[in-house]
């Protein structure tokens, strides 16, 4: 088994002229289709060409290397390096988050013309607006003169982006409508030529807002496949869906953004360990949980688009702030979701999104791994609750919440550790080349007949070798950009 993990010297290189062309300009709106609750619209359409001119990349600058030997999805085993090579790390950038669909907001963020929020897709900053339209808009935070951000805000309302540097300024559809002594350019300078670049897909799920680089991707159901199922438990208790709390918390960690993304949609495995202290404290008698507690059991959804997600599945699961478990009508809950999805994701579970969206119903929370190097992450959290919850229940799942999973949450620090922990020493020349162990539960997944898809055992590294299976089909197929034009 051990020799199905092999680094290809030298790393197998395989060299493509990588294109940027495709990028979207705004001067020329995409098609539009695609609501957001009635609230706002979505933005799909076609990619279109901003202006390189005669720039031409050597291509040596984006080569990729072929990591079939790194990840062993079959045996169970993968190499460190994953986690800690600087080239890998680009490598994810071009492969990884340019083609896929990435979390960027929740659409209760924006309710007038003008509203935004900042955020980032991989390392790429962008701006996520409602334009006049109402229609849902995200651009490249970044000015088309000089490359600074044209918004430095976090979140805000506004009429026009400008940028501090030079002043070239932006209108909420992305149109550049003002340059500072603008007869110093030639005759061939065109303002229609230089808007924002437009991310030219946006899509909502329940709330949720997704955005692509991919300008012909599939859709972003598409995309979930059976994964909306588990979402559901979280996302579709009532009609009224949800609304945000309490802000988004930010806080930098060391680690790798894989470990926390592979964490959530595969590890309850760790629970009784890392998080002892913090079930004695949540304890009733401070002694701890119950056997019942400590031995349960439960599925893990394991999905081919690596998304995963786990959960205890018993009749009496229940949220675990007493203020929300007394406002919820379980039997309406079962009524509307199945008695399934009730019994088991819909409360105390984990799950992710391929490849860095996160969330943990049982306390509303969500969470975007923002990539910052192979050893750095940024980890960006939201608390959403139900909109027909009263403003005594939303402030006790907030809390609850703020507690738990917050920066400084009892379980959140276990977390932060464990990650940290994990990363600092795999730089190590014999550590980084020592394999890790993601055999637990291999051959177990199956169709249960009760959950949608392949599920597992709750202990189990089903959907991690999910995971990294499709990370390793990503990083070895040729994205979009690099299509010979």
């Amino acid at each position: 088994m051990e020799r199905c993990l092999q680094r290809n010297a030298p790393w197998n290189i395989a060299v493509r002229t990588g294109s940027l062309n495709a990028m979207t300009s705004t001067n020329r709106p995409a098609a539009e289709s695609g609501t957001c609750g009635g609230v706002c619209e979505s933005q799909r359409g076609a990619a279109t060409t901003a202006p390189r001119g005669a720039l031409q990349r050597p291509a040596a600058m984006t080569r990729n290397l072929d990591v079939s030997g790194l990840v062993d999805s079959d045996g169970g085993l993968l190499d460190r390096a994953i986690f800690t090579d600087e080239e890998l790390y680009r490598q994810e950038m071009r492969r990884i988050f340019a083609p896929s669909w990435l979390f960027l907001a929740h659409t209760d963020q924006f309710h007038k013309p003008g509203d935004f929020f900042t955020t980032y897709m991989g390392e790429d900053p962008v701006i996520v607006t409602l334009d006049k339209n109402r229609k849902i808009r995200a651009y490249l935070n970044s000015c088309r003169h000089r490359g600074a951000r044209v918004c430095r805000a976090d979140f805000g309302a506004t009429r026009n982006f400008t940028c501090t540097y030079h002043g070239w300024a932006y209108d909420l559809e992305g149109k550049l409508i003002s340059v500072p002594k603008q007869d110093g350019y030639p005759e061939s300078f065109d303002v229609k030529d230089w808007g924002l670049v437009e991310v030219p897909h946006i899509e909502t799920y329940h709330g949720l807002i997704f955005g692509t680089w991919n300008p012909q991707p599939v859709t972003l159901r598409e995309s979930l496949g059976d994964m909306a199922w588990y979402m559901d438990a979280m996302l579709d208790h009532d009609p009224d869906g949800t609304v945000v709390v309490g802000g988004v918390h930010k806080w930098v960690l060391d680690g790798n953004w894989k470990l926390t993304a592979e964490q959530f949609a595969t590890d309850w495995y760790h629970v009784n360990m890392s998080h002892a202290s913090a079930l004695m404290v949540l304890s009733p008698t401070g002694k701890g949980p119950k056997d019942e507690i400590i031995h349960r059991t439960g599925r893990q959804y394991v999905d081919p688009n690596g998304h995963g997600a786990g959960f205890p599945v018993h009749p009496r699961n229940r949220f675990d702030s007493q203020t929300v478990h007394e406002w919820m009508d379980y039997t309406a809950l079962r009524e509307r979701l199945g008695q399934a999805r009730v019994e088991g994701p819909m409360t105390t579970g984990h799950a992710t999104v391929f490849p860095n969206f996160s969330y943990l119903p049982v306390n509303g929370s969500i969470r975007i791994w923002h990539p910052k190097g192979p050893d750095k992450m940024e980890v960006w959290a939201w608390t959403i609750v139900d909109k027909s919850m009263p403003d005594e229940v939303r402030e006790a799942q907030r809390l609850y919440n703020l507690r738990t999973f917050g920066p400084s949450g009892i379980f959140e620090q276990d977390d932060g550790e464990n990650w940290s922990e994990v990363q600092a020493i795999s730089r190590g020349f014999i550590t980084n080349g020592v394999a890790l162990n993601y055999q637990m539960g291999i051959g177990s997944e199956r169709e249960d007949g009760r959950h949608p898809g392949k599920t597992s055992e709750l202990y189990s590294d089903a959907a991690g070798r999910a995971f990294y299976a499709r990370w390793r089909e990503l990083m070895n197929t040729p994205a979009w950009h690099e299509e010979k034009r």
